[in-house]
This record gives structure tokens, sequence and C-alpha cells, in this order.
């Protein structure tokens, strides 16, 4: 039987408690954790560790916000007038339509907000616990108070914790102080209890972020019991933004329909000054800027760009903002950590160096100098074992472990007779961490880290027998030509001490060390990175490798890929910090590997590149990262491996820590820009078209050739289901053969305002001249022919404009099937409105006889090949060069 939850006051002063009290109140053992029975019985209490957000729209406010539009008013009012006068036939007709619009509206929205929900289900934060004596990683959302929570640097804090443990913790507690600078944490007592937030130092809040050290703490508080669900609960409303390109098209539409409600305007007077009558001409200058205006183009924007980052999800590519999905278009660079991304982040030690000796990782035995250097392997390490049994950790700790247990040196055995007892974590400044052990004999600090960093801090060296010598003045030497091997090589030190220092500080216990060994590991280049890189190339992006390791390493690993030439140089991160920005910024462009750079250097290199209007992707894992991932245009971090903090900062998370996902983003971000221009340049053509036939006419000396049924029939088909399909168009080929779009680039670039008016022109003079020939040889059907004609040149023109470039013969007719099916579902619609006897006299239409149905669908052919003319002209460079 489940045991109750706890009592959790309402607001406990947790700071001014003992951790032993905190853990009684809480009813945990910190060294075990809580178990099933207690997990049941509180999450049933205290409900899921999430801050509550506002409800999503119900169906029925979305529906009604369909009618929420000027124009979609006007129409109504148009309706609403046209009842009026007495015509209840154009009343009813443009209800329906309306309804129909709406419909439609409403079924595009509700996908858009499904595919945004599902993102938001797979971007879930994890958090590693203790319970029942076992380390695990759970979902964040699953936390209850009295959980036991393990800190380390990046991970962002789950909950509210009352810290048991803490080694160099610090805290970013910007979200909740304003503080700028990070918080120091402690885990003793605090003696006031109405501390404020701020100078709570052996508290961590949910939302903040561990930016150095380690700790463990004690679960107080879950969900809108936080003082970030606290903060949560005081905003009632939110703002919701558009994407840059939402913005540009709404700007674009607003535009647009001040000139075209001025060319309706136009339309009336001129229609009036003929004579027509004043119904009619109202309703048709009504139903012209109804269709004519793109309103619908923000929104199919947003449907456009959620529907494709659910795709790019599903390719293991996670889009946390929206307007990444229209940028990853314009990259062009990609800056790439090297390790977990180029590489297979399966870390082995291949080499070890100790004594003088040379030899493989399989070869060393136990005695002289090789027992001391695996005992520091295992002791001076933080991976652990998962409930499977299996090693967890950094890849790098990992393989540091299975190499001293292969060879007998047990970590847990080991730390019965030298437990840690105090530790300077590993940072990106120093690169080496230290642990300090408890002996029989007095202490031991083993101190690892880069060979250039370690090195210089030894005063002696283990020789062949494990005695200390002086230290051979070729150690880095050796260690250069390791790396140059393509080997990732750490040095391992130690200090023996009486007792610790009382000040411990880093200048103090890492130094006058003895040297012990090198460690040589070799981490294998991804299968498909070589291919991904090719690719970028291809595509006219360059690719560049920014890592923390050895120069020799990283170029070994960069030449491998294609990433650099034999001829390259490798810059470091003190010459890069030895270069000024001007300097830089000439230098930048032909760099193609930077080793030894520290996190702060990264945010240098974007600048830099942007400086020269490059379009920079940035990828990072650590908190260090996160500026430059803010800083970059597109920041790409590490879904597996990557902290909660260099995710929060990214545009892109990478859930398999692939950099040919990368690339595979990139593809489908030019595909989806690719959708989103065809969409606009098939909607504006046809809305273009549908002014040039009602404004030209009168000057021709022709009637009237649309009913305002007619305008708002041809709008709801075209713009319709045929529009929304082109988001399903594959990509073209060579999509990875171009070159990246400029940032600057309008929307409208490449020929495309060019194609709006000629082509709307000439869908405008096949139906004029479908018009004017059924009126020469007498035939009573020409408004019907007129009707037909609009409607299918316009289908002609969709399934020409799938690519920009390419010919539909050489694409095939049967390569989107979703817009085929709009295609022929449409014809088959307007075919109704023609020879379906009920709609006869809605659409004010009369059957066609089979010549006349021959003459339209001629016609209607005419576009289409126009088209074709234009891109055979274009992939000749005749046009748009």
């Amino acid at each position: 039987m489940n045991r109750a939850a706890p009592p959790v006051p309402a607001s406990p002063a947790w700071h001014a408690e003992e951790v032993e009290a905190v853990a009684a109140a809480l009813q945990v053992d910190p060294r075990v954790g809580l178990d099933r029975a207690d997990l049941a019985s509180r999450q049933a209490s205290h409900g899921p560790n999430a801050i509550e957000e506002k409800p999503p729209r119900p169906h029925w406010r979305m529906l009604l916000d369909q009618f929420n539009d000027f124009m979609i008013l006007v129409l109504v009012a148009a309706a609403v007038v046209s009842g009026v006068v007495g015509d209840l036939k154009d009343t009813i007709a443009i209800v329906v339509i309306v309804l129909l619009n709406a419909l439609i509206g409403f079924i595009q929205e509700a996908r858009a907000e499904r595919a945004i929900a599902a993102l938001k289900k797979m971007s879930v934060n994890n958090a590693t616990v203790l319970r029942t004596g076992q380390r695990m990683l759970v979902s964040a959302a699953e936390l209850v108070p009295g959980d036991i929570v393990l800190l380390e640097a990046g991970n962002g804090v789950p909950a509210d914790l009352r810290l048991a443990q803490a080694a160099e913790l610090k805290v970013d507690e910007a979200l909740l102080t304003g503080e700028a600078v990070t918080a120091d944490k402690q885990y003793a007592r605090l003696a006031r209890p109405d501390l404020p937030v701020a100078e709570r130092s052996n508290m961590a809040y949910k939302g903040t972020s561990v930016t150095h050290g380690r700790a463990v703490g004690i679960v107080t508080a879950t969900g809108m019991a936080t003082e970030l669900g606290k903060i949560a609960a005081l905003l009632e409303t939110g703002v919701e933004l558009k994407t840059p390109l939402q913005q540009r098209l709404a700007a674009f539409g607003r535009r647009i329909g001040l000139a075209v409600l001025g060319v309706c305007a136009l339309v009336f007077v001129i229609g009036m000054l003929r004579g027509e009558a004043l119904a009619p001409m109202f309703l048709t200058a009504v139903s012209l800027a109804v269709a004519a205006i793109p309103e619908a183009l923000p929104a199919i924007i947003t449907i456009s760009l959620a529907l494709g980052a659910h795709k790019m999800a599903h390719r293991k590519a996670l889009i946390r903002r929206l307007p990444a999905v229209e940028t990853l278009g314009s990259v062009t660079y990609i800056c790439s950590d090297k390790t977990g991304t180029l590489t297979q982040n399966r870390m082995q030690v291949a080499q070890l160096y100790a004594g003088g000796v040379m030899l493989a990782a399989a070869s060393a035995g136990p005695g002289g100098p090789w027992g001391e250097l695996y005992t520091a392997l295992a002791l001076s390490n933080d991976a652990g074992r998962d409930q499977q049994g299996k090693l967890a950790g950094d890849p790098t700790e990992t393989a540091l472990y299975a190499a001293a247990l292969a060879a007998g040196y047990d970590k847990a055995r080991l730390e019965q007779d030298a437990a840690r007892v105090f530790e300077l974590p590993f940072d990106s400044e120093r690169k080496r961490m230290t642990t300090v052990h408890a002996q029989p004999d007095g202490l031991v600090a083993y101190t690892k880290g880069a060979p250039e960093s370690v090195l210089p801090l030894c005063v002696a060296a283990l020789d062949a027998q494990g005695k200390a010598a002086p230290p051979d003045a070729t150690l880095l030497a050796t260690a250069e030509r390791m790396a140059a091997g393509g080997l990732r090589v750490l040095a391992v030190a130690r200090r023996r001490w009486p007792a610790l220092p009382q000040q411990r500080r880093t200048g103090d216990l890492e130094a006058q060390l003895t040297f012990i060994g090198l460690v040589g590991l070799v981490d294998p280049p991804r299968p498909e990175a070589q291919e991904a890189v090719r690719l970028c190339k291809s595509a006219g992006i360059t690719p560049v490798m920014i890592t923390g390791d050895h120069g020799a390493t990283a170029r070994a690993i960069a030449i491998e890929l294609g990433i650099a030439g034999e001829a390259d140089q490798v810059v470091s991160g003190s010459e890069l910090a030895a270069l000024d920005e001007a300097a830089l910024r000439e230098q930048v462009a032909r760099i193609r590997v930077y080793a030894r750079v520290d996190p702060a250097q990264k945010i240098r290199i974007v600048e830099a590149l942007q400086a020269r209007g490059e379009f920079v992707a940035m990828t990072g894992d650590g908190v260090n990262d996160a500026p430059a991932l803010k800083r970059a245009d597109i920041g790409v971090a590490m879904g597996k491996g990557g902290t909660d903090v260099a995710r929060e900062a990214a545009s892109l998370v990478l859930l398999d820590d692939n950099f040919a996902t990368i690339v595979g983003a990139v593809r489908e971000g030019r595909r989806i820009f690719d959708n989103i221009r065809k969409f606009i340049r098939y909607a504006m053509t046809g809305n273009s078209a549908e002014i040039w036939v009602i404004l030209l006419a009168p000057f021709l000396g022709l009637p009237i050739p649309l009913l305002p049924i007619h305008i708002l029939w041809v709008n709801l088909m075209t713009d319709g289901l045929p529009g929304l399909a082109l988001a399903a168009e594959p990509e073209e080929e060579g999509v990875m053969q171009r070159p990246p779009r400029a940032p600057s680039e309008s929307i409208f670039a490449h020929g495309m305002w060019q194609h709006i008016v000629w082509i709307g022109l000439v869908t405008a003079a096949v139906s004029l001249f479908a018009q004017a020939w059924a009126i020469h040889v007498g035939s009573q059907h020409w408004q019907t022919m007129v009707f037909t004609v609009l409607t299918l040149s316009q289908m002609g023109h969709v399934l020409a404009i799938r690519s920009e470039r390419a010919s539909l013969f050489h694409q095939g007719l049967f390569s989107n099937l979703a817009l085929l099916g709009a295609v022929v579902l449409t014809f088959a619609l307007q075919m109704a409105t023609i020879y379906v006897p009920l709609l006869n006299p809605i659409f004010n239409t009369a059957p066609l006889n089979a010549s006349e149905l021959l003459f339209c669908l001629l016609l209607s052919t005419i576009v289409f090949f126009c088209v074709e003319m234009e891109k055979l002209l274009v992939r000749k460079g005749v046009l748009y060069a």
C-alpha cells in the first residue's frame, strides 16, 4: 500500500533548515532517494512538475476567428446589401462561399496547431535523479518533492532544490533575480528565514542553470509551487509573435491591399459610367477585392513552417524557433564541433605512454608507472554505472573508466581505500580537472587534462620503475606526435599531501605535480560525415571545425573528412587571441580548423564571419557555448550529449548529435522556402489575372466578364487545395548544388514579380479572348466560358510552377500525388458548376456544348505552355540569370 505523501508547507523557509531536517520533513534518505511507492503517492498529490501554459484556443474560437478579417466582413456586408436589394441568390451563394472559406481556414489552422503541439511534446527536459539507490535519467515533469536530483555544469535546474552537497557550484539565476553575475552556491544552513531569493545560497531554483561545478539537491517544490511557477501565475496574457517572413508578407499584403482597393474602386466607377446597375457593380468590386488581396498568405506561411518543422523532427532535427525553418536556406557557414558531431563520440583508449614507453592500451601491465596511471584513470573519473550496470557519463570519462577496468582497476573497489574528498571540476579555461582522495597515509590529488595545460605544472615524472625523476623535456613533443595521428591526448599527474591546504586554491592544488603518463584516445569519424561535408561544399556552404581538442588531432580528422586540405592552416586559441578584430575578419574566410578554442572565442569567430556578410550556423553543447549559439544566425545544440542551457539558446536541436542531420535540415529548409515561393507565385499570379480580366474588359468594349459568385468561386478553388498541395512538393533537383540564398534577398527575387505580372496578363488575355470569340460567334454561354478558362488556366499554372526551372515532363505528373489529386478535384468541381443542373442557377452557368468545352480546354493550356517556355529560357540562362 502506498504511503501518503508528506505535507509540504505553503511557503517553507527550506534554506533556514539543516539538510537532515529537510530530508526528514520530506521523508527521504538522500543516499537512496524515493522508492516506487513514494513516487506514486506524491505524483498523485502534487501533480506534474510543469508550468501551466495558457490553454490552446478551443475549436469553436478557431472557427470564429476565420470571420475576424476585414475583407471577409466586407464580403458579409456585401451579402447583406445583395439581400436587401432583392438578389437572394447571390446572398446565399456568397454566404456559402464564406462558410467554405472559413472551413478550409479552420482545417489549415487545426493542422498547424497539432504539428506545433507535437513539436512541443518532443522538446522534453530530463533530470538525473537517485531513486531506490540507483542513478537514472527521468523526465523533469515526473519529479516530486523529496526526489534527490544530481546536477552538473550545463544542466537546467528542473525544480526548486535544497542543496545537500555542492562542489564549486555556480548557478545563473538571471531569470529569477535579474543578476547578470552567476551565484556561488553552498549547502550549509542559513540563519535568516526571511532572506530574498537572490541571497539563498543553499537553494537552486527551477528555470535557472548550472554554469560550473556539481551538486546534489532535494526537491522542495515542483510545478506552479516553484518560484518560477509563482512568476508564471502572474502572467495572464501572452503576445503571439510572427515570423520575419510572415511580417514581411503581411506588410506586403497591406500595401497591395490598398492598391487593389484603388483598382476595385476604379472598376466600380467605370462600370457605373458604362451604365451598369449599382448593386451588381458594387458586389463585383467587393468580390474582386476579396479575391485579389492575399490575406491568407501569413497563415499559409505559418502552416508551411510548422508542418516543415514537424517533418524535420522526424529526421532528428528539432526546430525550437519556427523562423529557423525559413532561415536555414540562407546558411553559408556551418561551424561544427568535432566530438560527437563529426565523430562517433565513442571514445576508446588506443595508446598509453608512461615511464618513457609507448604501448597499445591492451599491452600495458600493472608494474612500474602503469598501475599508478590506471589508478588515476579510475579514481579521477566522473563516469558511473546506470541501472543496467552499463558505463554512463561523458564519453571520454567512460573510455578511461573502461580502460582502467579492463586492466583490473575497479573504481568502486579503489574508492573504498581512496574516497574522493574534494575536487576542482574541469573547465574550459584551465583545460584540466583535479580530484583529491583520502588514503591511509595521507591525501593524493590526481590532475588530468590537456598536455599543454598539465605538463608545465609538472616538476617531476615517474620513471620505468615508478619512482619520481626529473621530467623529460620531450614529453610535449610526444603528446603532439600522438595527436598528429588523430588521437585525443590527455596528460595525467599527481601530487601527494599530508593534509589539504585550508585555502584550497586552484594555483596551490594544481602545482608541483609529478607526471604519470599520457593517454591517447581515438574517436573515429562518423561514416556519413564525409558525404555530408561534400554535400555542404556542393551547396555553397563552407564547413568549419571548431574544437577544444589538440590542433594535430583536429587537423587529422578535418583532412580525413574533407573539411580541410593538407595546405590549410590550423589556428589555435592562443593564435586567435593574438589577432585583433580587423585581422581576424580578414583571415576568417580562409581558416577551416580552429583548435584549443574556448567558448568565448567562438563568438569572435561568428561575429567575424557575420561582418563579412556570411550567414552562420554554430553547433555547441556546453554552458559556455550558449552565447555563441545565441549570436549565430542558427544556433544548433546537441540533443543527446548537450546541456539544457545550450538547448535553450539554440534554434535547432539535433536529436542524434550528427553533423549530417544539420545538412539534412538545411536541405529541408531550402525545400520549404522554395515551396513557400511557389505558393506565393501561384496565388499572386492568379489574383493579378482576376484583376486584369475585370479591369481590361471595359477598355476592350466587352461587358463585365464575371459575376461576383464567379470571382469568389475561382478564389476558393484555386487558392484552396491546389495551393496547399504545393507544400507537399518534393525538393527540386540540385537543391544542394546551388549557392545559399542571401539573407537580405527579397522573396520576389529571381524573376518572381516579372512572372506574376506577365503570366497574370497572359491568363487574363486568354480568358478575355474566350469571351470575345464567344460573343463574336453568337454564343450565349460566353460568361460560362470565361469562368471556365480562368479557373482551368490556373490549374495549368499550378502544374507548371512545381519547379522554377525543371519541366513538368521531366518531373513527372505523379511525383506530387497531393497536387495532382487537388487539380483533378478542382476540375471535377468546375465541371459540376457547368453540367449539374442544380448548380447552374446558383453559379449563373449553362452547359457548354462539345465544341465550346474543347475550345475552353485548349485555351486553358496556353498558360501552362507559356510557363514551360519561360522555364526553358531560364535553363538556357536567357531569363532571370
